[in-house]
């Protein structure tokens, strides 16, 4: 599982983003920077437009206005695949885990490798590669499973999301988003999340981080963005603010 590049220059840019639904404004000029190699957490009340903004990252919405760059260059999704293309990878509250099927199945998924020769021609898979590929990333990644070929059913939820992060971190090229990666976890497998956070960042990465959990993003974020009924109320280096300054710029009285 080979990283990107060194860290410093941006990787993903939202500049300007409108985005309606109706007569819903969830985004109204919404931007921000993503770096390689960094952590930036996206954090706002709710209908700040924190989801609408990843969604439009991930080639899921296409904005109505504003532009989307991917390492300099100007970028139009029209579908998830697109990102993906480029190497977007993104892991939703929901992980879209196949639960009856091996961790090895799911980090495969859509992706399956397929043996050499006339084997390969008849769709035969190369269930060897895979599973060392999957034990290969686990171990990089500190992943908590130790039996790749484990469903994913039997697993708990931090060792879900791993899995989760993990296939993102095997096909991302560049950019990893995570919404909510921690949400309903105990705080044991808060830990372990926030652990394999950190590995994408050292990976050189840039992780996007939507969270409503202060104490983490003060904890493993390099620069947080707060955005305010679809616009931005200030983006801080994490050294620099607390949570007080979080909350302030959330209910509108930072700047």
């Amino acid at each position: 599982m080979a990283g990107p590049p060194e860290a410093g220059e941006p990787v993903l840019e939202l500049r300007h983003i409108e985005k309606s639904f109706g007569r819903v404004e969830a985004l109204r000029g919404a931007s921000l920077t993503l770096r390689r190699g960094e952590v930036h957490a996206v954090m706002g009340d709710n209908g700040a437009g924190k989801s609408t903004l990843l969604k439009v990252a991930a080639g899921v919405l296409r904005p109505d206005a504003g532009e989307v760059r991917s390492e300099g260059g100007e970028v139009d999704f029209a579908s998830p695949l697109d990102a993906r293309r480029i190497g977007i990878e993104t892991v939703y509250q929901d992980l879209a885990l196949a639960d009856h099927r091996s961790c090895v199945a799911n980090v495969f998924i859509g992706r399956e490798v397929v043996r050499g020769g006339l084997l390969g021609r008849l769709g035969v898979l190369d269930r060897a590669t895979m599973r060392q590929r999957t034990g290969e990333a686990f171990e990089q990644l500190s992943v908590p499973v130790t039996d790749v070929q484990r469903p994913v059913r039997m697993l708990s939820g931090g060792q879900r999301q791993g899995v989760a992060i993990a296939r993102a971190a095997i096909w991302a090229k560049t950019v990893v988003l995570l919404d909510e990666p921690t949400a309903a976890l105990g705080v044991r497998q808060r830990k372990a999340v926030d652990d394999l956070i950190k590995t994408l960042r050292s990976r050189g990465f840039g992780v996007l981080l939507i969270s409503h959990d202060v104490p983490q993003v003060l904890d493993i974020s390099d620069r947080v963005t707060v955005l305010r009924l679809g616009e931005n109320a200030g983006t801080r280096d994490t050294a620099d603010v607390d949570a007080t300054w979080v909350v302030t710029a959330m209910v509108g009285g930072a700047s």
